[in-house]
């Protein structure tokens, strides 16, 4: 067998657990380690919001409850992953500087202390104080061997935190904006301020894009949200290199959100990584994602997660740095956090964990090990209740070891796409501030041909607009108003197939309309302009035809000009939906997913791909020889194997919530 290589220090798959010894009293961590090693686990997440326990006061250190902490730990031979506590300042330093708390985008009011994430990204004494107990931290365990690896900070920017109406955050967009433009005429020329006599004298003079009576103009704010992306990537990348500095032998991860919530440039900010992480909470997201468009969808999956959202974040996460990543924390239980809190159907803890598996996880790591008695998370299930009894996540935890043992020999590369589906955080931004109508939101569109590819059983590698595109049959760009350069040259670069979705180039790099109107540089490829746009009610649908076949158009509807291509789809009027020339296809209206499956199954049946259209709630994935089949249904399916298929785990008859590996010769 080829040698593995797996991220993160281990030789083969391993579990882990979120701990929280300070939360416990000493002496029952002697046995939480047994109980975890019995369990199978291997490695324990430690200490990232322990900053008060670890410096009650300026310079007064308490490190005695940590090192015993780490000696129980590895006395059972669990790895020991350390985190900086800097998602959450002690009052002590708070009161040293008031000015580190942010102030709500919306209200302009202080975001006080008491929760967490209550600290600005622009303010330099907190990015000081935030690489003083970083590199204080690294210092004194950056030879530790029994700390396998680093986290940074903990979910950034989660809670809506990565903006602020502070004076930090405005003095240091006024320095920003001042570096970017390098003339005030060219910044008011740039974002249009002529409009509404919204020019600005001098760089001192500009304001935050919050307050306003009516709309603030839309290049204001996607420079805003460029600026505090830097900003977010400028404290990351400091706490990096303060750990860097000195423990580099250990490796550094952060715990991702989705990019839609982190609102920064997640490509970026994982690059100074050795590998991310995830945090992945399959409830409360597809709640959050069908509950207000989708409730049939909502009620449906509500004990579940949809099929393909899920997945579709550990895509994002394999695509962030191309190579496995970890899940840090894997929903075991109901939440606390969400519209509303389900218990997972049983054996939805161990789908979810061999389908992060199946999609490059390495490492699946468990929130919580027992459920906190007290404070805001006591009602955010563990693997242990507050009395220390097991919960019903237990036995499905025992499930995946066994599982995975029958892994250990089997040869587990990295997925292998033959599609690439390009996203970047502009185009968020783009639809977040001029959404034109209520539906419209970029990670959906995205999402839509995502799940649309996964339902014909297809791998995808969700990549940037720099990445390498030459390896793929066909290329996707669902949602992207602002097409770089750099896309460009990489798609020219390419003979992949290239589809383009409704409102693609249709800004410039300043948030304007192209001289030559949308979309923009795409019409070096494609012979056609945007006359219009309008966007419809969710409830008004207008048909349109392809290959002879009627499908619906739906809340984005673009009018072209077409001047020297082929229309493969047209509405009832005969004006066109679909425009193809060459290998470049451009797609003028968002749609239903019964129109996207058969457009994409035709165009990757043209490249001979293999399709196969999966039943609803049936999903397949596979690394290397070895394919995992998933069940989200209350129905069981039998699995249509290859006949030289050796079953390794679960059943060829898919129970309800269930699955199936296989390896094939």
């Amino acid at each position: 067998m080829a040698e593995q290589h797996f991220v993160g220090g281990f030789s083969e798959l391993a579990l882990g657990v979120c701990y929280y010894p300070e939360h416990w009293p000493e002496q029952d961590w002697a046995d939480d380690a047994a109980q975890m090693r019995a369990l199978g686990l291997r490695c324990v997440r430690i200490g990232e919001f322990a900053w008060s326990r670890l410096e009650p006061q300026r310079d007064q250190f308490d490190f005695g409850w940590l090192d015993r902490a780490i000696a129980t730990l590895a006395a059972e031979n669990l790895k020991v992953v350390l985190c900086t506590p800097t998602a959450t300042p002690p009052k002590w330093l708070i009161d040293e500087y008031p000015e580190i708390l942010p102030k709500d985008p919306i209200s302009g009011r202080e975001r006080g202390f008491g929760s967490r994430r209550h600290y600005d990204f622009s303010s330099a004494k907190y990015r000081d104080e935030a690489v003083r107990i970083s590199t204080i931290l690294a210092k004194r365990y950056g030879d530790d061997s029994r700390v396998i690896g680093w986290q940074t900070d903990n979910e950034l920017c989660c809670h809506d935190t990565a903006h602020s109406w502070s004076d930090s955050a405005r003095q240091s967009f006024q320095g920003w904006c001042q570096e970017r433009y390098g003339t005030i005429a060219h910044l008011n020329t740039a974002w249009g301020n002529v409009f509404w006599s919204m020019e600005y004298p001098s760089f001192s003079a500009i304001e935050l894009p919050f307050g306003t009576v009516t709309e603030t103009n839309p290049a204001h704010q996607i420079a805003y949200r460029r600026f505090a992306s830097d900003q977010i990537l400028r404290f990351h990348d400091a706490c990096c290199s303060a750990i860097r500095d000195h423990a580099s032998n250990q490796w550094i991860t952060h715990n991702f959100i989705p990019m839609k919530d982190t609102q920064t440039d997640c490509f970026s900010l994982a690059a100074p990584l050795d590998f991310v992480s995830y945090d992945s909470y399959p409830l409360g997201r597809s709640e959050f994602l069908l509950g207000r468009d989708e409730p049939e969808l909502a009620r449906r999956y509500m004990r579940t997660g949809h099929p393909d959202y899920t997945a579709y974040y550990l895509d994002q996460c394999r695509g962030l740095k191309d190579r496995g990543f970890w899940i840090m924390e894997q929903q075991p239980g109901p939440v606390n956090w969400a519209p509303s809190n389900p218990r997972p159907a049983p054996g939805m803890v161990t789908l979810w964990t061999l389908e992060a598996i199946a999609h490059g996880a390495d490492v699946v790591s468990y929130f919580r090990w027992r459920q906190a008695q007290f404070a805001q998370e006591q009602m955010h299930a563990g693997l242990l209740r507050p009395d220390r009894s097991r919960s019903d996540a237990w036995q499905e935890i025992e499930t995946v070891v066994a599982a995975l043992k029958t892994l250990e020999n089997a040869s587990l590369p990295q997925p292998r796409a033959h599609v690439a589906l390009v996203t970047d955080v502009s185009a968020q931004w783009v639809s977040d501030i001029e959404q034109q109508g209520r539906e419209v939101e970029a990670h959906r569109v995205t999402f839509q041909f995502y799940r649309a590819l996964r339902q014909l059983n297809v791998t995808v590698d969700i990549v940037s607009p720099s990445a390498d595109l030459s390896q793929y049959a066909l290329v996707v760009v669902a949602s992207m108003p602002i097409v770089s350069d750099t896309l460009l040259e990489a798609c020219e670069q390419s003979d992949a197939t290239l589809l383009f979705g409704p409102r693609c180039g249709a800004k410039t790099d300043e948030f304007q309309i192209p001289t030559n109107r949308a979309p923009g540089v795409l019409q070096s490829w494609l012979d056609l302009q945007v006359n219009s746009v309008e966007t419809l009610r969710p409830d008004v649908v207008e048909p349109f035809e392809y290959k002879g076949k009627v499908f619906q158009s739906r809340l984005w509807c673009e009018d072209l000009a077409v001047t020297n291509a082929t229309i493969e789809a047209f509405y009832q009027d005969k004006r066109p939906a679909l425009v193809r020339k060459g290998r470049c296809l451009y797609l003028a209206t968002l749609t239903d997913d019964a129109f996207l499956r058969q457009l994409l199954g035709d165009l990757l049946t043209e490249r001979e791909i293999v399709i196969q259209e999966l039943p609803e709630d049936v999903r397949m994935m596979t690394r290397g020889s070895v394919t995992f089949a998933f069940n989200y249904g209350k129905e069981a399916h039998t699995l249509d194997a290859p006949p030289s298929a050796q079953v390794l785990a679960g059943s060829a008859k898919l129970p309800p919530r269930g699955f199936c590996i296989w390896r094939s010769e």
